[in-house]
């Protein structure tokens, strides 16, 4: 399975659905530079791979945002895809973090799906509570409630590397074959974390379902997308008004602006501010000192 891509496919004579994802560069340009303990790693590229595997499903241009807050030592992961599967995420935590499940790191919480898109009139947004160990459990109820159709998540990251497994039951799949979803549950479940990690999609489907007939759709790109978007800020900072702006300045000599997902600074000197409010009409600036 080459990295960075996502593999739709159905079990044709079941009527079951799923989608395979590893992420290579676009996960560590994710993760550069935020020295995440390795528990914390590890939930993050969790969560990243099966945002991708149902973001995989939107048909038509649409932003998709899931955050799973909680008030344990990681109070927060999130994870931003459009329908590209360009995507973008950080995680929140305080530190020291110990080894944990999910349950023991974020404690009790929420999970939050936002859906945008431009055809909808106002936001899709879902809020639940997080119930489940581990982030596979956790969107496996998620699913279960909101799609009333059984699902199985199967999940694995590392430093270099994260990957999924998604599997959904279509609600003919019982009149196609009565035992057919427990069966192939069965054979998913033996999937080792090394394999989604290291396989390509086709051998690793046929390894997991070989007496399956597969249809397996065409690979579609995975990339991390964080512009620079400094137009955004200034926007941003004209917003705010001219007075509490330069209070900012004042007090701190800069501007400084966190992009915290994007995990990036924007910084405005006094000449930069002066520029930004330099078209608004005013009595003059205040000096800087």
């Amino acid at each position: 399975m080459t990295d960075d891509c996502l593999y739709r496919f159905l079990l044709d004579d079941l009527d079951i659905s799923g989608a395979v994802v590893r992420l290579g560069p676009a996960w560590r340009q994710m993760t550069e530079g935020r020295d995440y303990p390795a528990p914390v790693a590890q939930l993050l590229g969790e969560m990243t791979a099966t945002t991708l595997l149902l973001a995989g499903n939107l048909k038509q241009p649409g932003r998709m945002t899931i955050q799973l807050r909680g008030g344990g030592a990681v109070s927060l992961l999130v994870i931003d895809c459009n329908e590209q599967l360009q995507l973008r995420g950080m995680a929140r935590c305080s530190a020291p973090v110990a080894e944990g499940s999910a349950a023991d790191l974020l404690g009790d919480g929420q999970l939050q799906l936002a859906l945008d898109m431009p055809s909808m009139r106002e936001p899709y947004q879902s809020i639940v509570p997080l119930v489940g160990e581990s982030i596979a459990e956790i969107f496996e109820h998620y699913l279960a409630q909101s799609d009333q159709l059984p699902a199985r998540v199967f999940l694995a990251a590392s430093p270099d590397a994260a990957a999924g497994l998604f599997l959904q039951c279509l609600p003919t799949a019982d009149q196609r074959d009565a035992d057919g979803w427990r069966r192939i549950e069965a054979l998913a479940a033996t999937v080792k974390a090394e394999e989604l990690l290291s396989l390509p999609a086709e051998e690793l489907l046929l390894r997991l379902f070989g007496e399956e007939t597969v249809r397996l759709f065409p690979a579609r790109a995975v990339t991390y997308h964080c512009p620079e978007d400094w137009e955004k800020v200034r926007s941003m900072l004209r917003s705010l008004g001219r007075s509490e702006v330069y209070a900012a300045l004042q007090e701190h000599g800069e501007v400084v602006i966190k992009d915290d997902i994007c995990n990036r600074e924007y910084r405005f000197d006094a000449p930069a501010i002066e520029e930004l409010f330099a078209d608004e009409p005013s009595s003059a600036p205040p000096t800087v000192h």
